[in-house]
């Protein structure tokens, strides 16, 4: 069945995949994206997906760009907390800005948009939500203590709502990736980025590609046995 679908950093990376996955599948998609207005509109013509411009780590903005969505295309059925950011410094360095930043932008979101949506989908008896965590935030990683933290809070965030949506109809699950070849991990140093390679067993990075279709199982009407999971997709680097 089409659904009304809604991805967060929905134009650019890991975004973008699961938007025009979820398109082709036939739902009506729409992105968020935060300030690239130059992405978003190559992302709009090249997709034909409409893009629509809010800060996820404010309760108020997504509100507001939740009530436009909505009114464009209907209530939201599935929802996919993609957004993220990096501010990496060791913990002798990290400013208060810089673990304020990762932890709203990366956790506080989850709530501020799932927030806006559980009414509905409980009253309509249906819901998908995907959380997207990371590696990082299941093994840890130097220089990435708030990133860490607010990704591994993303597992614990979704565990806790999955039992609150279970009986209504609503499933929430989280994907952890690994390493996947988007901007952000390309600005690795490339010495770095080879030794990260090394250590995955199956010889390459991840693909966007890779968690889009991991996110079309989880969100298709008969995945509805399925809840409260995180699924790591990460080529065998990280096995627990």
């Amino acid at each position: 069945m089409a659904r009304v679908a809604l991805v967060t950093g929905g134009t650019r990376g890991i975004g973008r995949a699961i938007a025009e996955r979820l398109k082709a599948a036939g739902h009506k998609v729409a992105a968020n994206y935060a300030r690239d207005h130059a992405a978003a509109q190559t992302f709009q013509r090249e997709t034909g997906i409409p893009a629509y411009s809010w800060d996820v780590a404010d309760h108020a903005a997504c509100e507001a760009g939740i009530a436009k969505v909505v009114a464009d295309l209907g209530p939201i059925e599935i929802l996919i907390n993609n957004a993220g950011i990096t501010r990496d410094a060791t913990m002798h360095k990290m400013s208060v800005e810089g673990w304020r930043d990762v932890v709203d932008t990366n956790l506080t979101s989850c709530f501020n948009m799932c927030r806006q949506v559980i009414d509905s989908m409980r009253q309509r008896g249906f819901g998908r939500i995907v959380n997207v965590g990371s590696i990082n935030g299941q093994a840890g990683q130097y220089g990435q203590v708030n990133y860490a933290a607010a990704k591994s809070g993303i597992h614990g965030f979704t565990k806790a709502l999955a039992q609150e949506g279970a009986a209504k109809g609503i499933t929430v699950n989280a994907i952890a990736p690994g390493y996947v070849d988007t901007d952000m991990v390309r600005a690795v140093p490339p010495a770095v980025l080879e030794k990260i390679i090394a250590r995955i067993p199956v010889g390459r990075l991840g693909r966007a590609e890779d968690i889009a279709r991991t996110v079309l199982f989880l969100v298709a009407d008969d995945a509805d046995f399925i809840t409260g999971s995180t699924i790591s997709v990460n080529g065998g680097q990280h096995m627990y």
